[in-house]
């Protein structure tokens, strides 16, 4: 507490705030594409002052000073980018308020601004916060993924947006705004770093006029460094970035008002970097849930948890062919009396128990340095983007016209390891041997499948599917990602995008009290092949791929010498959700009018009428079809499968359609009691279209669909400059009520989407502070909080006990977990009885089976079992049993709980001095960022869900020639090394429920050289 309270002390002291002025260059309405600041006005500025200079934005689609526009917005010019050393998206978080960002699990990034973020996940989820490029929505892009280079300013705008920008947003909007060709005379810049971890970075710029009115503008950026990850089991290191982008700019302003800029941006990464930094469990001892959900460690999850181990077990495999081979084979035509045969057949192809103190990481280390990692499966990462814009501005005196037409491309495929830790060896496995017995028989059909996954023979290693989405065949058709002693667990995220938006509005500049903006907006998004794949060797290629397919006619080989007609394998042998297609067409109209009484005294009301449609094609596809060995492409039989289990008759692809219609609007009254302080209140209504869940087992508590976003926004607010520039200070209070926020969890190794109800409140202060033109301090300081709205009951996949004691967590063959609770609550022993009796029965009619009963589960107060969670149903529906299964778990309330991501305190101050030597300057630059503690998921369970509060502190000294065409910058950012965590995402529950977390970046120094002219 006593950090928090020196660093709570000097923020208020300060008065807290915005990022360090800059000088900003003269911006003319043409090259802004905005119409003036009002009727025949151009931007007032205090400038010539010599203290902190105005930044001029267009937030209001105008160009206006930051100080007179009535919304929260933070800017940042490219001198500030620079002096604070932001150079990516997870560094501009970090001297925003109430603003955090991190890193997803599927290779995304989120914004989160006073409490909303993008907690949907999904290819049919929309962003909440808006992220644009000189005006031009971009949905699905990977910028965020690249360094900042070469722009005019970053503005930030937090609350909801819809009648200024084109496509809605519920949080706020980020936008880039990149920096125009000047037509004065021929510019260039350029810069060279190195930094630790053999850090090399690039930029350059070129800015040559053609012709008085013609001008071009090239500038790019290279950055090629090692990783700031060691795997310790190769002595290599991860997470290293080679990329680079590049962008070009036409302009022609035939004349003051009209101005024509062509604007082409392409970006590259193909390197080793990873989605996931490290992976935290405290190893669960009963391998029920994997990893217990009371605190996290630097533990591995106990192997037994996991479908490859649950499924790949004597238990598993003996469950799965009880309860389904049997059934089938029995009215197929098999003697029920060779049904317990069948099943101890089936179990010696069993990799281990899952009851075994020895299981698959049991013999990992995890190092309890989060950049230390152990991994057999090293991580790679390929981006490719193209973003073209068009933008036309005339003004016409009384009215101007600005129109922004933008193309969209890119193709994103990374793959990572999915444990982070290396497998135990099950090269001498006895399945394996049993495997290789049968293949030597005559007639067999484990002859194919052994020479497709142990072509060696059972100690030779074992061969594992590649992700071949499009022919689904794998390791059965030749196709493997390695063969070696273990197998690895291997993730793989891929998507292909393309997005057309065509936007324009008008803008009046009347004379009189009452003007205008009007505009529309239309936006095509067509994304295509989503995919995200998990593979393993134990479930996939091995259990379900191959050995259950062929168990009765190998079973009847082995038994009486009958010879197998066909050897089949099932397709996919790996998980793959799969999206095929995901059409988005929106269009919205919006507008805002505006009367001004008096100089001082501004009212503005805005409306907004959205309309999106939305179309998915999807599948999730794991050993769905079984197809014959030599197959070389399973698409065929594939799709005479039926994927979707809600419309009747056989679809291929679940389909899902939705649409949305909205009316939003604001009322903003803003009153200048002097031209430099300003008061302000508002009232938004911010909305964010629903959308599709992707394909899930029915019977788990999941829609097919989830609902549209909507927030009522209330802000007040004053900006007030003193001194001549001297001292600026901006407060801001708001008050949010959510309805249906969309928050993702994860069902059946699948993300789905829930709706909850929030309330959010905060404050904001933002403060620059310069008693001399050389002396500049800057800080800002920001107070929220939410929490959930009423009764909202969502499962826990932490603990789907939901906190009873009275219940029964039951791991099932399959790795979920259910939850079997008593009719009368508080008779833990008649749920414990009716789970031991249960598998007892099982054991009874199987007595190789060896299903045991139920044990003490650590870090709940309950105890779980292994069993099916579907057998246990139909034995309680049969029986009438006094119990109840709940095949997704007990909800837990979420009343009162705070969102994700949003820290209840955040701070930061920055503080630079220009000294004069000579000729010379020499600028030195302290910044340090706070974020407090929060939360990193909705269940708000201490101390397993929360993320501590950790603080940032950059440095740097620049020394300037004379003119500031050379300069020499020495800098160190994230001083004290600080690990810290900024977002977390927990598993699936077959999975083993370990959390993934992303940290900031190390400590990194260096020094950099550059020019300008």
């Amino acid at each position: 507490m006593k950090k928090f309270d020196l660093l709570c002390a000097s923020a208020i002291g300060l008065l807290a705030a915005a990022p360090a002025a800059a000088q900003t260059g003269a911006t003319t309405s043409a090259q802004n594409s905005a119409p003036t600041n009002g009727p025949g006005q151009e931007v007032s500025s205090n400038q010539s002052s010599g203290y902190a200079p105005d930044i001029v934005v267009t937030a209001q689609r105008q160009s206006q000073r930051l100080q007179d526009v009535p919304i929260a917005v933070t800017a940042f010019t490219a001198d500030n980018l620079e002096k604070q050393q932001v150079v990516n998206s997870l560094a501009l978080q970090q001297t925003l308020p109430n603003t955090t960002f991190t890193r997803g699990n599927f290779g995304g990034n989120t914004f989160t601004i006073r409490g909303v973020g993008d907690l949907c996940v999904g290819v049919t989820c929309d962003s909440a916060t808006g992220i644009h490029i000189n005006d031009q929505p971009l949905l699905g892009s990977r910028i965020l993924d690249f360094e900042f280079f070469d722009l005019e300013r970053i503005e930030v705008l937090r609350g909801p947006q819809g009648t200024l920008f084109g496509r809605n947003a519920t949080s706020g909007v980020v936008n880039l705004i990149t920096a125009k060709p000047d037509l004065s005379g021929i510019r260039a810049a350029g810069e060279f770093e190195y930094g630790n971890y053999d850090s090399k970075r690039v930029r350059g710029m070129i800015n040559v006029p053609l012709t008085e009115t013609i001008g071009v503008r090239v500038a790019g950026t290279y950055l090629n460094r090692d990783g700031f990850t060691r795997n310790t089991y190769t002595g290599r290191r991860i997470d290293g970035r080679d990329m680079y982008s590049l962008r070009g700019t036409l302009s022609w302003e035939p004349s003051p008002d009209t101005r024509i800029d062509l604007i082409a941006n392409y970006s590259k990464e193909n390197d080793n970097r990873s989605r996931i930094q490290k992976q935290l469990c405290n190893r669960d001892s009963s391998g029920i849930l994997g990893c217990s959900p009371d605190r996290l460690g630097f533990d591995t999850v106990n192997g037994n948890a996991t479908l490859a181990s649950t499924l790949g077990s004597r238990e598993g495999i003996g469950l799965l062919t009880a309860l389904s081979v049997v059934p089938a084979a029995t009215a197929g035509g098999l003697p029920a009396a060779l049904a317990p045969q069948l099943v101890a057949y089936a179990q010696n192809f069993g990799l281990g128990s899952i009851y075994d103190t020895n299981d698959a990481f049991s013999r990992s280390v995890v190092s309890p340095n989060v950049r230390e990692v152990s991994l057999d499966y090293e991580p790679f990462y390929r981006v490719e983007e193209q973003i073209y814009t068009a933008k036309l501005f005339h003004d016409f005196g009384p009215m101007s016209v600005s129109l922004t037409a933008g193309y969209l491309r890119n193709t994103f495929d990374s793959g990572v390891d999915y444990n982070l830790a290396v497998r135990n060896p099950i090269a001498t496995n006895t399945g394996l041997a049993f495997l290789a017995l049968n293949a030597a028989r005559p007639g067999n059909p484990y002859a194919a499948i052994a020479r497709a996954l142990i072509p060696n023979g059972p100690t030779g290693g074992i061969c594992q599917s590649a992700f071949d989405g499009p022919t689904g065949v794998g390791v059965y058709g030749g196709n493997t990602v390695t063969c070696s002693a273990q197998g690895v667990d291997a993730d793989r995220q891929t998507g292909n995008s393309r997005q057309y938006t065509i936007e324009g509005h008008i803008d009046s500049k009347f004379d009189g009290p009452f003007n205008f903006l009007l505009g529309g907006i239309y936006v095509n998004n067509k994304v295509r092949d989503v995919d995200y794949y998990v593979g393993n060797f134990e479930a996939f290629d091995y259990t379900l791929g191959g050995i259950v397919t062929n168990l009765v006619p190998g079973f009847l080989n082995f038994a009486t010498g009958a010879p197998a007609a066909t050897t089949t394998f099932q397709a996919t042998p790996y998980f793959r959700s799969n999206s095929a297609l995901f059409r988005l067409r929106s269009y919205g109209v919006f507008g805002e009018a505006y009367f001004e009484p008096s100089d001082k005294l501004k009212l503005t009301v805005g409306l907004r009428y959205n309309n999106d449609k939305k179309y998915v094609s999807a599948r999730t596809t794991t050993d769905n079809v079984a197809v014959p060995i030599g197959t070389t492409n399973a698409t065929s039989a594939l799709d005479r499968f039926d994927f979707d289990g809600v419309t009747p008759g056989q679809q291929p692809f679940q389909i899902g359609e939705v649409a949305f219609q909205r009316l939003t609007g604001r009322a903003v009254i803003d009153y200048k009691i002097t031209p430099d302080n300003l008061l302000y209140a508002s009232y938004s209504r911010g909305y964010k279209s629903g959308g599709v869940n992707p394909p899930i087992t029915p019977g788990l508590g999941v829609g097919q669909f989830f609902a549209p976003e909507n927030v009522d926004a209330i802000e007040v607010g004053s900006k007030n400059t003193f001194g001549n520039g001297q001292f600026r200070f901006n407060l801001t209070a708001f008050y949010y009520k959510y309805k249906n926020l969309q928050l993702t969890r994860i069902v059946n190794r699948t993300s789905v989407n829930d709706n909850i109800n929030a309330n959010i409140y905060g404050v904001e202060a933002e403060a620059i502070i310069s008693p001399t033109p050389a002396f500049v301090v800057n800080a800002n300081f920001s107070y929220s909080r939410s929490k959930v709205a009423g009764d909202q009951f969502i499962v826990n996949p932490r603990d789907v006990s939901g906190g009873r004691s009275d219940a029964v967590i039951i791991k099932d063959l399959q790795a979920r977990n259910c939850a079997v609770i008593p009719t009368t609550a508080g008779q833990s022993a008649v749920s414990n009885g009716f789970v031991n009796g249960a598998n007892a029965a099982l054991n009874a009619q199987f007595p190789t089976l060896g299903l045991r009963g139920t044990v003490p589960v650590p870090g709940t107060n309950t105890t779980g079992a292994f069993s099916s969670c579907d057998y246990l149903a139909a034995v309680a529906a049969a029986t009438g049993a006094p119990v109840s299964v709940l095949q997704g778990g007990v909800a837990v309330n979420l009343r009162d709980n705070q969102l994700p991501n949003t820290p209840t305190y955040k701070a930061s101050i920055g503080a630079q001095y220009t000294i004069d030597l000579g000729n010379f300057t020499l600028v030195p630059r302290a910044d340090l960022n706070y974020t407090g503690n929060y939360f990193g998921t909705i269940f708000n369970k201490s101390p397993i869900d929360r993320i501590p509060g950790y603080e940032v502190v950059n440095a740097q000294v620049q020394l300037n020639a004379p003119d500031d065409r050379f300069y020499v910058r020495a800098f160190v950012t994230n001083l004290t090394n600080n690990n810290a965590i900024t977002g977390m995402y927990v598993t699936d529950q077959s999975s083993g429920l370990f959390t993934n977390v992303f940290t900031v970046d190390p400590r990194r120094y260096g020094i950099a050289a550059g020019f300008k002219f």
